[in-house]
């Protein structure tokens, strides 16, 4: 019986506004905390990756944005969103921490030794040949042959011939046996039906991008309770 009390008691913290939440969390109710964390950790992550580009940075300022959002909720107001509290505390945590990283002091020495290795490496190391860009470049061509693959047969043949062999216009007219304009008009049609699928493309991917699966999700969840587990709310 104890476990279903507790779900119940999640179900209706899940339910419940973000300000009904903010207000319970201010009363210590770490469960409404919790429901509050679970709502706006994907947008308080991608925040802080967005300023560090590092994923483990980025969980790291995320606790610590709710460590201090917890103890200053007795301050919060409902003239501003939660979720727009939520991510001031975290670009604010975020930028600090990136301040600290431009501020350490790095050796002369040290300095000129990291820039010597760096001229050898780019050097000795095609950075267009590293295998994370290979791959990358692989992954490109073969979304860009996928699109091509679906444009209409008439469309796909003058693509083919004039955008990826680069004939000529000319060339391409005596091969296909059309007028010239015909191979104007269906390349230009052809580069338009392309952006627009591989904009599809980048638009879903844009909406994957950093994704917040479940495990960070809750590792976030579970970190920051342990932590308050130990620390008293300020009243």
């Amino acid at each position: 019986m104890p476990h279903t009390h507790t779900s119940a008691r999640s179900a209706v913290a899940a339910d419940a506004s973000d300000l009904e939440l903010a207000f319970r969390s201010a009363g210590g109710d770490e469960l409404a905390f919790e429901a509050i964390m679970r709502r706006h950790n994907r947008l308080l992550f991608r925040t802080a990756r967005a300023i560090l580009k590092s994923d483990a940075d980025a969980e790291d300022v995320v606790q610590q944005a709710y460590l201090r959002a917890w103890q200053a909720l007795g301050d919060f107001r409902a003239d501003a969103k939660l979720s727009t509290w939520l991510v001031r505390i975290a670009a604010n945590e975020a930028l600090g921490q990136l301040r600290r990283r431009q501020l350490k002091v790095v050796p002369l020495e040290s300095a000129m030794a990291s820039t010597e290795q760096m001229d050898d490496e780019w050097q000795q190391d095609d950075r267009d040949l590293r295998p994370e860009r290979t791959a990358m470049r692989a992954e490109l061509r073969r979304i860009m042959e996928a699109r091509i693959d679906m444009l209409p047969d008439n469309f796909r043949r003058v693509f083919m011939l004039r955008g990826v062999e680069e004939l000529s216009v000319e060339e391409v007219s005596q091969i296909l046996e059309i007028p010239e304009a015909t191979v104007r008009t269906r390349f230009f049609r052809a580069r338009s039906m392309l952006r627009e699928g591989l904009s599809q493309d980048m638009d879903m991917a844009v909406g994957d991008a950093f994704n917040f699966d479940g495990e960070r999700c809750n590792r976030i969840v579970l970190s920051v309770r342990a932590l308050l587990s130990g620390r008293p709310q300020n009243p």
